[in-house]
């Protein structure tokens, strides 16, 4: 039986065992990135591998006639054109469609806990002073327990009610704001709008998908509501997130820190060379209440070798049923 042609991209850097499993069931292209697409491999395609930063869009998919399945194995698809892709009859093997799966994938909600203790606790200029020979617990009490503050949840999905679970362990006073979601499995208390939501938590943490309509939901209007002095987890996407206005409200002690995995236009061509220039990275220099990582919420070795398989696996069952 003739192999289905695949186009990977190895800025994707799956797993050996995936691509082990890539060279065994198709007829494996391969390209550094989409940036070296030429027209008679798409018109070949048939399954696209599509890594974030690089818009499968409706051209693309026109481009590729062939094409039956665009894998992603991520929890969101900003950038597939899925309408378009379903119009055209071609199978979106992307995770946000793998609830059953998602709930043993649970790195994001682990390093969201992460880096709110860090934030909280001042964990990371405690741990600078030491490295530079300094033994001085003072300067580096946090606020307050975990247990005598209120932690608000943005979007209870998934991550969120892990995230809400975590909370309530640690004694917190837990409420979430999502239109979606009636009530909460976890205990957590129902709030009416997000300005509710920041004006009675201590912190807050952002669990919420990147659609159009989420977009810049963290405005200069809503930061302006949250409670003075609290904090800032944000873990899901850059784009729900005024970053004029967050930078604003840190200046101002609006903000008494923020923790983010994410940050704005981060899968746009030529990030890499804007961001040492950001000014919430210059702040971030010269501050220690603001925390950055470069998206690693799901980067555990064992979530990478899941989350691919399962994206393949996907696709791969779409094929398999194609042919009954």
């Amino acid at each position: 039986m003739t192999r289905p042609v695949a186009l990977y991209y190895r800025i994707l850097k799956y797993q050996p065992e995936n691509l082990a499993t890539l060279a065994r069931e198709f007829d494996l292209a391969e390209l550094d990135s989409p940036a070296q697409d030429t027209p008679d491999l798409l018109s070949r395609v048939e399954v696209l591998f599509a890594p974030l930063g690089y818009q499968v869009d409706a051209a693309k998919i026109d481009a590729c006639p062939r094409l039956k399945a665009i894998v992603s194995n991520t929890t969101g698809h900003p950038h597939i054109d899925v309408e378009h892709a379903r119009r055209k009859g071609v199978f979106i093997a992307c995770l946000k469609f793998a609830p059953e799966f998602l709930k043993r994938i649970t790195p994001t909600a682990e390093h969201t806990w992460g880096l709110l203790l860090a934030l909280t606790r001042n964990l990371v200029p405690a741990h600078r002073a030491a490295l530079a020979g300094t033994w001085d617990r003072r300067p580096f009490g946090g606020r307050a327990m975990l247990s005598s503050m209120s932690l608000g949840i943005a979007g209870h999905g998934r991550l969120g009610g892990m995230v809400a679970r975590y909370g309530a362990a640690f004694g917190m006073k837990v409420r979430y704001y999502d239109p979606y979601v009636e009530a909460s499995a976890e205990g957590a208390e129902r709030v009416a709008t997000l300005e509710e939501l920041v004006e009675c938590s201590d912190v807050v943490s952002i669990h919420v998908p990147h659609e159009k309509e989420t977009e810049g939901m963290f405005s200069a209007e809503v930061f302006a509501r949250f409670r003075p002095g609290s904090w800032l987890v944000n873990t899901a996407r850059g784009e729900l997130v005024d970053w004029n206005a967050l930078l604003a409200a840190l200046e101002s002690g609006r903000l008494a820190g923020a923790a983010l995995d994410v940050f704005e236009d981060e899968f746009a061509p030529g990030f890499a060379g804007r961001f040492p220039a950001h000014p919430l990275l210059a702040y971030a220099r010269r501050h220690d209440n603001l925390l950055l990582t470069p998206h690693i919420g799901g980067s555990t070795v064992d979530a990478w070798r899941l989350t691919e398989a399962h994206a393949i696996e996907m696709a791969l069952a779409h094929l398999r049923s194609l042919h009954r």
